[in-house]
């Protein structure tokens, strides 16, 4: 997911995509585990969305960026 999907978000979206990212995570890792032969490029875009979004809510809680009106 793109960073400008992302900041259009209000914190409670965030936090409802972040926790489904996680659980994304944890299959493909399983996945990879048993042999699922995934690749591991979707464990990287999945990490790198987590790190956005954390980024976000981070900067939003310092007060770096305000919540942004969905629009």
């Amino acid at each position: 997911m793109r960073s400008s999907e992302l900041k259009t978000k209000t914190d409670a979206e965030l936090e409802f995509d972040l926790r489904n990212a996680r659980r994304q995570l944890f299959d493909l890792r399983m996945k990879r585990a048993v042999g699922g032969g995934q690749s591991s490029a979707a464990l990287g875009l999945t990490k790198k969305t987590i790190a956005r979004i954390l980024t976000i809510l981070q900067e939003r809680k310092l007060g770096l960026r305000g919540q942004q009106p969905r629009g």
